[in-house]
């Protein structure tokens, strides 16, 4: 079996970085989904599915891995560039963009 070890990124939903700064390991997919077919449910018969653990460092996870017995695949996360706007910059003398309204 095989684990990913990955930090999640940030939801597009929400401004706010919550549940973005713990490691996760999750299984990776032993069978694909399958579509029932009298109500149309999404099911699959591999229970690794459901399992989601949450470490508070990389290492601690990786340590985890290990101890199982379970190969690991290991997603580095990507630094975003912080965006400095505020809403003030929309009304500002001198702007770059056309007014709209």
């Amino acid at each position: 079996m095989v684990v990913r070890i990955y930090k999640p990124a940030k939801t597009a939903m929400q401004s706010g970085r919550a549940r973005t700064m713990e490691w996760v390991v999750e299984y990776e997919p032993e069978s694909p989904r399958e579509v029932e077919p009298l109500m149309g449910w999404t099911s699959s018969a591999d229970m690794h599915s459901q399992v989601r653990l949450e470490f508070a460092s990389k290492e601690d996870a990786i340590a985890y891995a290990e101890r199982h017995g379970l190969a690991y695949r290991l997603i580095e996360p990507k630094d975003r560039k912080p965006v400095r706007k505020s809403y003030a910059d929309n009304f500002k003398f001198g702007r770059i963009g056309s007014w709209t309204h």
